[in-house]
């Protein structure tokens, strides 16, 4: 079987349970094992003589079993009494004897590990030194069997007379030893089997700093490792476990060279050898072998860097690729003047002169500057990124009327329905008496009014279509569309932009205008939008005051209980309140809400339960830890409605679940005051406005991603009142959870939250893994922290592709980028 990067890890495990717990983390093929990065290394563990221990500190040691017995009793005990005399020897200081202990409740796991340390077999022990009954004592350490054939493990008398002449003779990596294998027969026929062919070899295993991973109570980070290994060995063209085990096979050096050639083969490299030289870094393969079995610290974090700046190198080169084969497109252009007379010519202007109140300066920049866009030859590609109540709408609203007034059609799409209603309501409004048709179009529609939006559509009449998911949809044509707009444009993968924004009838391809509220920083948007032009909105239009932001700790019950009385005195204001939960029942088994739009199953993105739930607490070794459950809307509803303070006050719940009419019905009832306490999933994170509500209570705060936290906040004070935001937490004091929550509380700043946001987690747990791509290939970029090698990267690719615009030269590095944007050489797919 020929074993490469694409094949399946399945394939290759006798161990289906661990395959497919390998799985669940990403884990299909040996290219995702390798790309499955630890997220730190441990320090190299010390190799001590016995008599040098140090209670408390980890260790490792050669010695020859003594003896050993098994115990009976609540469970069963291994224990084995070790002598490390030779090793010792080789130390010069005096030899010690100790005893390790094995612990078990099943028999098979105490008799093989007997099996292993009968009386004068040769192990290497690693593990931490306790003390027991005066007596040094290691408890379940880490064991590696030594072939027999070397001075240390034989007793004639040219041995003896070694170890006597040279003790340091017994580890030395250049005597030649008998190899073992293990054979493939039957387990009840398989010849003696080691961990290791020499005691040298042994102790440079154990000793070697370990990578360790993000791991499960079913798969820890030391079967990941091991795991990892055997695939890359396997790749290299060495055996990996036999038929029903999980054992690795430790092969000999004199394979050493073979292995490395064949690996470097089956890995080649993907950056330009010039890149690699003027950088210093190291070979792809060997890269990977440096990450997952580094000799020392210095050489894994080597490995990091370099496949670090491959990641940004490949990303750089996809989006000046898309970036230059956009611009090749022509573009239908969108005058100010239309070409059809100065009255219809001049409608954008009629537009903003007839607005109740005056554009920012920052407002009235980026609108110049999308009408220098759209009125070229090339299709406009613009991010406009803002601070949540920054104006965005009113600036793409401005791009719509242009184009609108040069007698095409304009598409917003917006990610859920009730945002779509929103901005058709609002818009409606805002153009009355300009005489432009404004078209609203969702999935969850009747069909006859959704029949008639299609057709209005497709009969190519100026006008605005305001649509959810529902424009990604085969039955939707516009064939007289001239520009796209993508609201919250992270809560859309790449590929339905690019549905929308394709090439049309004619040859022309529409102008595009993304906006977002989450905050990027400049390098951020580099990497992910470096295809598209960039406008920043720093200006918040007058009346907005600052959201004060308050940490609760859960378990403090008269904050609580004053949480609360608060939130019914604004109530009694005549204002409003939202609590937010991350589930939507109380076991949480399916719940399915947040991103997507319910208007239909094909027409909504993946969903998930509605939390920016990424942090995930892990041990030092990368292990998971239990934490309390979620709270849900269905729980805390009922709770909050059995509080005196909340005495004769309606309650409405709103989640992802819930029927279009009903989600309309709802938002109308909570705006109207008539139920003035709304809980609801994160399906309110984005666009809903209601100018009333002046609080929101937002539960589990701990679990979220600060700008997910700092979009929600967003939802209040937008009608010039003040406003708060409560984050009730269940996390530790001075926890890294309450650390994050201390930034948010700080700051008001979305471009600062958004660059602690980054620099605490990667780039689609902040975009949104269907903006981000969940299956490419950026897993170690920094976009903060790695600004610098970025920019180095863009430079470097695009001298490169300046020279060889198709990458003909580099075919792993076109290869690579092809993968980069899944097929797709248009758009990035980042992660």
């Amino acid at each position: 079987m020929s074993i490469k990067l694409a094949t399946r890890v399945a394939s290759l495990l006798a161990n289906k349970r661990r395959a497919s717990t390998l799985k669940s983390f990403g884990i299909r093929t040996i290219g995702d094992a390798l790309t499955y990065y630890p997220f730190r290394v441990s320090d190299p563990v010390p190799a001590r003589a016995v008599g040098e221990a140090r209670i408390g500190e980890p260790m490792a040691f050669v010695a020859t079993v003594v003896s050993s017995r098994v115990a009976t009793g609540r469970m069963l005990r291994l224990e084995v009494i070790v002598d490390d005399a030779i090793y010792a020897a080789t130390r010069g200081v005096a030899s010690g004897r100790a005893r390790l202990v094995f612990f078990s409740g099943k028999r098979s796991y105490i008799d093989w590990m007997a099996a292993r340390l009968t009386n004068g077999a040769t192990v290497v022990v690693a593990g931490t030194a306790g003390e027991y009954m005066g007596q040094l004592q290691f408890t379940h350490p880490q064991i590696l069997t030594v072939a027999p054939g070397n001075p240390l493990g034989g007793n004639t008398r040219a041995a003896r007379a070694a170890r006597a002449a040279d003790p340091w003779l017994a580890f030395s990596p250049d005597i030649d030893i008998e190899r073992k294998v293990r054979d493939r027969s039957p387990r009840t026929q398989r010849k003696p089997s080691y961990d290791a062919p020499s005691p040298i070899e042994g102790l440079a295993r154990v000793c070697r700093p370990r990578p360790v991973y993000h791991a499960s109570a079913r798969l820890s980070s030391e079967r990941i490792h091991e795991t990892i290994l055997s695939l890359m060995w396997a790749l290299g063209g060495r055996d990996i476990a036999a038929p029903g085990t999980d054992d690795i096979i430790l092969q000999s050096r004199g394979d050493e060279e073979e292995f490395t050639g064949t690996l470097a083969k089956a890995i080649p490299d993907v950056l330009p050898e010039d890149v690699r030289a003027a950088r210093g870094l190291m070979h792809r393969a060997d890269a990977f072998r440096a990450i997952h079995d580094p000799k020392t610290v210095e050489q894994f974090h080597k490995g990091i860097e370099t496949l670090r700046y491959e990641e940004a190198f490949v990303c750089q080169s996809a989006l000046l690729k898309a970036r230059n084969s956009a611009h090749q497109s022509p573009a239908t252009p969108c005058l100010l003047n239309g070409g059809e007379g100065e009255d219809k010519g001049c409608l954008r202007d009629r537009f903003l002169a007839s607005l109740p109140f005056t554009l920012t300066d920052g407002q009235r920049a980026v609108v110049d500057d999308i009408a220098r866009d759209m009125s070229g030859e090339r299709p406009m590609r613009r991010l406009l990124q803002g601070e949540v109540g920054s104006g965005k709408t009113v600036v793409a609203l401005a791009a719509m009327m242009q184009a609108v007034g040069a007698g095409h059609q304009a598409v917003l799409v917006a990610p859920t329905q009730v945002l779509a209603e929103q901005h058709h309501d609002s818009i409606g409004r805002m153009v009355e008496g300009l005489d432009v048709p404004v078209t609203l179009l969702t999935g969850g529609m009747r069909l006859a009014a959704r029949r008639k939006a299609l057709a209005a559509a497709a009969s190519g009449e100026p006008g605005i279509i305001v649509a959810t998911h529902a424009a990604f949809s085969k039955t939707f044509q516009a064939p007289n569309l001239a520009l796209v707009v993508i609201d919250e444009q992270h809560r859309f993968g790449v590929e339905q932009r690019d549905s929308l924004s394709a090439e049309s009838a004619d040859g022309t391809v529409p102008h595009l205008l993304v906006m977002t509220a989450t905050p990027i920083p400049r390098t951020a948007a580099m990497t992910w939008f470096g295809d598209l032009d960039i406008s920043w909105l720093t200006e918040l239009p007058g009346g907005r005051k600052p959201i004060r932001t308050i940490v609760v700790d859960e378990s403090d019950g008269p904050t609580m209980g004053r949480m609360f009385a608060h939130i019914r005195s604004r109530i009694d204001a005549g204002e409003r309140a939202y609590i937010v939960c991350a589930r939507i029942d109380a076991d949480g088994a399916d719940d399915a809400d947040g991103a997507g739009d319910a208007d239909a199953a094909d027409d909504a993105p993946d969903a998930d339960d509605g939390i920016d739930d990424l942090f995930e607490a892990l041990d030092e070794n990368g292990d998971a830890v239990a934490r309390p459950p979620l709270h849900s809307v269905a729980e805390i509803t009922e709770r909050l409605k059995a509080l005196p303070q909340f005495r004769g006050v309606r309650f409405a719940t709103l989640t992802g679940r819930d029927k279009d009419d009903v989600k309309t019905a709802v938002m109308a009832d909570f705006a109207s005051g008539e139920t003035p306490i709304l809980v609801a999933t994160t399906v309110i994170e984005v666009g809903v406005d209601v100018r009333q509500a002046s609080c929101i209570v937002i539960f589990d705060a701990d679990r979220y991603g600060l700008s997910q936290l700092h979009q929600l906040r967003g939802r209040v004070g937008r009608g010039g009142t003040d406003s708060w935001a409560f984050l009730v937490s269940r996390a530790e004091a001075g926890s890294i959870a309450a650390q994050r929550l201390d930034v948010i509380r700080g700051s008001l700043d979305g471009a600062e939250i958004a660059k602690a946001d980054l620099e605490l987690r990667g780039a689609g747990d902040v975009l949104g893994d269907a903006q981000s791509g969940a299956k490419s290939s950026l897993k170690l970029l920094r976009v903060v922290k790695d600004a610098d090698l970025i920019v180095d990267a863009r430079e470097r690719a695009e001298r490169l592709l300046a020279d060889d615009p198709d990458l003909s030269g580099s075919p792993q590095l076109a290869g690579a980028v092809l993968d980069f944007t899944r097929g797709n050489e248009t758009f990035l797919t980042s992660n």
